[in-house]
This record gives structure tokens, C-alpha cells and sequence, in this order.
């Protein structure tokens, strides 16, 4: 019996992609990125998203297409990101899935973008990663997972109280003019940075919330602490407050 081929469609914030596998095997991965069009206001802008996962989407699945070496009529099924996300963002890429499987008359799984991407590491890596603790650390994400059966079994250990680490990153940068995604632009600086010239808060729980919540994380101290830091200090030395 041959290994099902299946398109997935992928809209959850800034990112229009298309993968398309045969089984274990990636036949297709297509990124169409709109990261110019918000760097220009520091951050994601959700309206923008959207316009830009409905200008890419047709293109991006006929370059996947193209690339898997098959046709629509080879698909088996198809695969969506439907939270969680960026509203108007994960409605263009439903939307797109929902027309491909009526009109190939093929079945449609919705999917956890999340899980998804544990299961990336799974199906990278080997199977024998379940059961398995992960840490799952994105742009606007950050949580502790046991992760018992990728497919159904997934508990959720701890969290962000309030911003992930991505926001957190972009905001900082923000403050900093050093341009969006803020991740990249501050791990750059920081090799070059001392670590131990400014002691700033770590993106941990408070001693008064470790019975209560041992495995959560708080970054907006750390955001706040740096934003005063950089108002006290006007000229503070980027790399340093990087490291």
C-alpha cells in the first residue's frame, strides 16, 4: 500500500507555507515570509497578515506543487493550522484548505500549530522521543509540555503568565531601534556582550509563586526592567544589554 501524500497549509501569524509529504518524507516546503512589510512597524500588524497570507497562498501552493514533483489529484488529504494564531491570519489559510478538499473531494485535518511543532522534532528525530518533556519557546509562545502521544496526549506542564519570550525580544528591540524580528538583531549583539555587567531579571516565576507555579515563566519583568534601564542609561552599551 503506498504512504498517503498530504498538503498542509500553515497561516497562524507572518509566514504563508505550504509542506507537502509522502508519508515520512518531505516532498515540498515552501515559505512565503511578509517580515519586510512589518519590520517597518516593528512588529506583526495583523491586517497586514492577512492581505499577505491572501496574496501568497495560490502561489505558494502551486510552487509546492511544482516542487513535490505531483498534481492536486495525488493529494490525499489535507492539513490546516486552525489555531492558535492571529485570527484573519488562520481564516485564509482555512479558508484555502477548506476549497482544496471540496473541490479534490479529499478529507481536511485540522491541527494544532503547537503540537505541530513537537511533532517536528518527533518525526525528525525518531519516535522514541515520546514520551518526552518539551520546551516550546516561539513568537508568541512559551510553554513546558509532557508530551505522552504527539497524536492526543499532550499536558501542559507550564507557561507564559504574560508575554513569550518572542514578544518580549521584539519589544526590547523595539525600544532598542534594532529593527524586527528583534531575536536575531539581540543574539547577534549579545556575543559581543558582558553578561554579567547589568543584572537583569530572569523570565522566571517570583519566589512568592514556585509552590504554586513551578513550571510557568514571566517576561515582563524583564521587559519592563530593561525599558528602565535604557531610560536611566542613555548611553547604555547595546551589546551588554543584549547579553
Amino acid at each position: 500500500m503506498s504512504q498517503p501524500i498530504v498538503l498542509g497549509i500553515e497561516t497562524s501569524c507572518d509566514e504563508t507555507a505550504v509542506g507537502i509529504v509522502r508519508g515520512r518524507t518531505l516532498l515540498a516546503n515552501v515559505i512565503a515570509s511578509s517580515v519586510e512589510e512589518h519590520a517597518r512597524f516593528g512588529g506583526v500588524v495583523p491586517e497586514i497578515a492577512s492581505r499577505a497570507h491572501l496574496e501568497a497562498m495560490q502561489p505558494t501552493i502551486t510552487q509546492a506543487i511544482q516542487d513535490a514533483k505531483i498534481s492536486l489529484v495525488d493529494i490525499d488529504a489535507i492539513a490546516v493550522t486552525a489555531g492558535p494564531g492571529l485570527v484573519g491570519a488562520l481564516l485564509v489559510g482555512v479558508g484555502a484548505a477548506t476549497g482544496l478538499a471540496l473541490g479534490l473531494d479529499k478529507p481536511i485535518f485540522a491541527l494544532n500549530h503547537l503540537a505541530a511543532h513537537i511533532s517536528v522534532d518527533v518525526l525528525t528525530h525518531s519516535e522514541k522521543l515520546e514520551p518526552t518533556i518539551a520546551l516550546l519557546v516561539s513568537g508568541g509562545h512559551s510553554s513546558l509540555l509532557q508530551v505522552e502521544d504527539i497524536t492526543g496526549s499532550i499536558i501542559k506542564l507550564g507557561a507564559t503568565m504574560d508575554d513569550a519570550a518572542g514578544e518580549a525580544f521584539d519589544k526590547i528591540a523595539r525600544v532598542m531601534k534594532l529593527g524586527f524580528p528583534g531575536g536575531p538583531a539581540i543574539d547577534s549583539l549579545a556575543k559581543d556582550g558582558d553578561a554579567q555587567s547589568i543584572d537583569f531579571p530572569r523570565g522566571l516565576t517570583t519566589s512568592n509563586d514556585w509552590q504554586i507555579r513551578p513550571f510557568d515563566f514571566s517576561f515582563s519583568g524583564l521587559k519592563t526592567a530593561v525599558a528602565r534601564y535604557l531610560e536611566a542609561t542613555p548611553n547604555y552599551a547595546k551589546a551588554n544589554v543584549a547579553a
